[in-house]
């Protein structure tokens, strides 16, 4: 169960905790700490939805199904399992991205405090993000070759070791800029109109913000491939997995509580979309370099949790279509460590994709609205309920299927909002970047 915390910890608080006091001061604390309070429980309570299609047939003797697109095929079948795959693969590779950009966006946070801190703070230390991407993408070739789920166990265990270091880190700045500041700041209902923000560019932000929430609470697309890490102790997978999914979801509500509502108190509206490089503090550098240097290691650790399902997906299906294949099957010997040679020049050429898509995309924030909102409903909601009410014959029109049903359409037009307003802020965000530029810090 604690393994199984700690992959779903890692995969969860990622860089989405750190945009979490700008969501709050688009919403302000009413709506934004009933979004956080709601998308919560509809994470807890689809994914234990999900955690019961793990089997199918008899929950604890029935046929496995070892990742979330088999989980729908056994269950649903159709054109549903290429659709499930399409959405899900698709946002690992876009999430992989995403991390790329926000650990090179830490590391260049680094080398700006120690600037800020030698220079001053009028000095605009402006250096371009490209080359710690570059370095970020060496690493993760080399974690890349960790052959599957199973043996990463440990690196989960030190990125949610990471992701509690820099949450905490986040809460203490917040409480000691909230203390200088003499009290609270921020409103009911977040960034005011009369502001400088227009009524149109509330309505992007605020929809812009239910995306970031949901890719905060985004994990329910690796819950199955996470469930088959865990041994088969007496009752089933499912009740360990729903356990699981009670602790990590109770911790990582906790800290994005601490974060975003403190985040909130200590900036008002002017909280930046990232809490730890958008340079609200500048004071003590060194504990923003020990923050943002967990944030580092902690994504070198998330972007394995959420890549090796799309690895282990892909040399499945080159094994089962090329089985005699000498490339597929031959292994070289470097020092102690002995590589598959497609294991290595597959996964060296995605990590590589990768990282050259985010030196094109270097806006995180946008990027992560956007990711969220894709993916929530379909991967968060709707296939665990269609495959909860296949797999337990809910009948039609029940009080259950009514229930069921209602959350899937509400959380539908969440998605649909969401996507619209980061869809808006992607296209800001790509007219004043040009390709390549890397995020200039």
């Amino acid at each position: 169960m604690w393994t199984a915390s700690a992959h779903i910890i890692t995969a969860v608080i990622g860089a989405g905790v750190l945009s979490l006091a700008w969501v709050m001061a688009q919403l302000g604390w009413g709506p934004g700490l009933v979004a956080m309070v709601v998308f919560a429980a509809i994470s807890y309570y689809t994914s234990t939805l999900l955690a019961e299609c793990y089997r199918s047939g008899d929950p604890v003797a029935g046929k496995r199904n070892y990742t979330y697109t088999e989980a729908v095929r056994a269950i649903l079948g159709g054109a549903q399992v290429k659709l499930c795959g399409v959405i899900q693969y698709a946002n690992l590779v876009g999430i992989a991205i995403g991390y790329t950009i926000a650990a090179s966006i830490s590391m260049l946070a680094i080398k700006r405090a120690d600037c800020f801190h030698d220079k001053g703070h009028r000095n605009p230390c402006r250096s371009s993000s490209n080359p710690y991407m570059i370095l970020f993408g060496a690493v993760e070739i080399v974690f890349s070759q960790i052959p599957d789920f199973d043996q990463i166990w440990w690196l989960s265990i030190v990125a949610a070791a990471m992701s509690f270091t820099y949450a905490t880190i986040g809460f203490a700045l917040g409480i000691a800029q909230t203390v200088a500041n003499g009290g609270f700041r921020g409103s009911l209902t977040g960034v005011s109109v009369v502001a400088g923000v227009s009524p149109l560019q509330k309505v992007w932000r605020s929809l812009q913000a239910f995306g970031d929430i949901s890719f905060a609470y985004s994990y329910a697309y690796i819950l199955i491939e996470i469930q088959d890490t865990i041994r088969a102790p007496p009752p089933s997978e499912a009740a360990v997995m729903k356990r699981a999914t009670m602790v990590s979801v109770a911790t990582t509500t906790f800290f994005y509580m601490m974060c975003g509502c403190m985040g909130y108190a200590a900036f008002g509206d002017g909280a930046p979309d990232n809490l730890l490089t958008g340079f609200g503090f500048y004071e003590p550098f060194w504990l923003l370099d020990v923050a943002n240097a967990a944030i580092v290691v902690h994504l070198v650790g998330a972007y394995q949790v959420f890549v090796q399902p799309l690895f282990a997906f892909v040399e499945a299906r080159a094994a089962a279509r090329w089985p005699g294949s000498r490339f597929l099957s031959r292994e070289v010997r470097v020092g102690p460590f002995v590589l598959g040679v497609f294991r290595l020049t597959w996964r060296t050429a995605f990590v590589c994709l990768t990282t050259v898509a985010a030196m094109l995309l270097p806006f995180f924030g946008d990027v992560v609205g956007l990711l969220g909102a894709i993916s929530f409903w379909p991967l968060t909601v709707y296939f665990p309920v269609e495959m909860y009410i296949a797999r337990r014959g809910v009948r039609r029109w029940s009080t259950r299927w009514v229930c069921l049903q209602t959350l899937s359409a509400a959380c539908f037009l969440v998605s649909v909002a969401g996507a619209i307003g980061s869809t808006a802020g992607v296209v800001s965000a790509v007219k004043l970047h040009r390709p390549f530029s890397g995020y200039q810090g």
